[in-house]
């Protein structure tokens, strides 16, 4: 429940007043007053001892808690959320995409892993995405069209999950959607923007153009009232007739259409593939870090095993006795995300295609070998992928462009009960496919674009009903007596990884409450550049990063963190001030 103690509020007023100067990097004499302009708010984590649900839009997270209020599961309140969440922020997720789902189920004491990743057609050839002469497409040739759409997941893994784990009828989780699409819903500052900046792209598909301009050509505006009862009308059929109808009706033959009839791109999509879709549950990988075992999703996510393998290498080193933005903590940081990431392209795809050694890449005697390789001294610059196991000869592929128009929820119920859920139609507006009132995904463009290096097969290539890989990290973090300590995800590309990673060591070796965690600025790297949050006070540390030896790339780096943590008086829900996000609990 929400506290309403005087003294209570004034402290939180004060800890919020203080954020900027726990995080100020050395030398740095203030940071920047947040920017409400640039969308940057400081917020109020929420509190609650029975449930909690954070997410990226009050409307949302009011869907899941009104769920939860009426004695729904994490899974009824997640589905809830994720379907108000398509309506109101249709940029970044939906039906016409897919996602990961991880579930504690606290009386079983077990977790289970659901994959609704997005698959490849089955006409498709490695050649998808080369051009005449054999060369990659330019990112957004590729992406805008049919030719970079998947078969949509999400509703078929939200329904494996509600089978096995929900407690209200399957028809009642639609309701808030359904009614907020009829009715209607002020458009956000983040969705107004995200109009604006993708117009040029967004107003060649005609369902879309007619969606969210005006018939003058000028984009809607924040705060305009939009509805949306073609998306009521399939929210309905699906409700009533379940997932099937999606697959295998009229819907699936105009999602379909759309993609095979684009005027430019068209795409390879059919009804075969629509009705053969079918979502997995897998088995969840977890890792070890300080007192705390921390759990994720398998490939063909990547997330997991990218961020243990992170906290695998930082373990070694007194992270609690550096400051959060220290030139010394952001090094070991980056170091340690360089090493990730060389793996992770290297050897992660999809598991049913590719044997991933994902045991091998999360031994601990593996991780403190690639550990060895980060000098406090000096910067790697870039690092090669390390030899887990005994291995075919791979190919490493260049870095496919996740882009960071994904959503996450984190939920606990309250019987104990959690689910991490990030769900994406991949980048803003994912194709600019507009179908029945939602966008298909671009969920395609996250496989390499090159077949091959030096006639050596890439691991996340293009096949005929193969699954992306994926960057993103939906987790869950265990004490050691195994229970449930966190709730954490985002949204953000392959930046996910380091987002995520940043806020389990800034609660874990910080000490930092969750807000402050989520808040702090973002940094990292890639296998890249050092990239530093832009206009968050880092400007001090250039210097210092490249007499280390740092490529240094200062950047808007949009992160959606939305986490759940266990504190003495029960939960706390956080949501990152850099988007449209809240919390609730009671």
């Amino acid at each position: 429940m929400e506290t309403r103690n005087d003294i209570h509020a004034i402290k939180s007023q004060l800890r919020s007043l203080l954020i900027a100067l726990l995080l100020l990097p050395p030398l740095a004499s203030a940071q920047p007053a947040p920017d409400t302009a640039a969308g940057f708010v400081v917020k109020q984590p929420a509190h609650g001892k029975q449930y909690m649900v954070a997410a990226a839009h009050p409307l949302a997270v009011e869907a899941g808690a009104g769920v939860l209020k009426r004695g729904g599961s994490a899974v009824d309140a997640a589905i809830a959320t994720a379907l108000v969440l398509n309506l109101v922020e249709p940029h970044s997720s939906g039906i016409g995409g897919g996602g990961f789902l991880l579930h504690l189920d606290k009386q079983q004491e077990s977790i289970a892993a659901y994959d609704g990743r997005e698959t490849a057609p089955a006409t498709v050839t490695p050649d998808l995405f080369l051009d005449s002469n054999a060369k990659p497409l330019q990112f957004f040739d590729a992406v805008v069209g049919g030719k970079s759409v998947g078969v949509p997941g999400l509703l078929r893994m939200f329904e494996i999950a509600h089978a096995r784990h929900g407690k209200l009828e399957w028809a009642m989780l639609f309701q808030p959607a359904i009614r907020l699409a009829e009715k209607g819903f002020p458009i956000s500052r983040g969705l107004a923007n995200e109009i604006v900046a993708e117009s040029a792209r967004l107003k060649g598909d005609p369902a879309a153009r007619a969606f969210f301009f005006h018939p003058d050509g000028s984009p809607r505006k924040e705060g305009e009232i939009i509805r949306n009862p073609q998306f009521a009308a399939v929210l309905k059929q699906v409700a009533k007739q379940g997932a099937d109808v999606f697959y295998t009706g009229s819907i699936a033959k105009d999602i379909v259409a759309a993609v095979k009839n684009h005027t430019h791109n068209p795409g390879r999509l059919s009804m075969s593939d629509m009705q053969g879709y079918r979502a997995r549950v897998r088995e969840a990988v977890c890792g070890p870090y300080r007192a705390y075992v921390i759990c994720g999703m398998p490939p063909p996510s990547s997330g997991a095993i990218a961020v243990l393998q992170i906290l695998g290498v930082l373990e070694r080193f007194d992270l609690a006795a550096m400051r959060p933005t220290s030139v010394d903590a952001i090094h070991l940081f980056s170091e340690a995300g360089r090493l990730a990431f060389a793996d992770r392209n290297a050897y992660v795809a999809d598991p049913d295609f590719i044997d991933v050694p994902t045991s091998a890449l999360l031994d601990t005697g593996y991780l403190h070998a690639r550990g060895q390789l980060v000098r406090p001294e000096k910067s790697m610059s870039r690092a090669a992928p390390g030899e887990p196991a005994p291995q075919r000869k791979v190919a490493v592929a260049t870095e496919a462009m996740e882009l960071p128009s994904t959503s996450h929820i984190s939920i606990v119920d309250a019987t104990g009960n959690a689910v991490s859920l990030t769900q994406s139609i991949e980048h803003s507006f994912g194709s600019h496919i507009m179908a029945r009132g939602f966008l298909l995904n671009n969920e395609l463009t996250d496989f390499s674009f090159e077949p091959t290096v030096n006639g050596v097969p890439i691991a996340n290539r293009v096949q005929p009903g193969k699954r992306p890989r994926s960057s993103m990290a939906p987790m869950l973090v265990f004490d050691k007596k195994k229970n449930l300590v966190g709730v954490v995800g985002s949204p953000g590309g392959s930046s996910i990884i380091n987002y995520v990673a940043k806020v389990l060591v800034g609660v874990i070796d910080w000490r930092l409450d969750l807000q402050q965690a989520i808040d702090g600025a973002n940094f990292g790297s890639r296998n890249g550049p050092t990239e530093l949050e832009v206009d968050r006070g880092l400007e001090s540390l250039e210097g210092p990063l490249k007499a280390l030896g740092h490529e240094v790339k200062f950047m808007q780096m949009n992160s959606g963190v939305h986490a759940v943590w266990r504190t003495k008086n029960g939960w706390i829900g956080a949501a990152d001030p850099r988007r449209d996000g809240t919390a609730k609990g009671e």
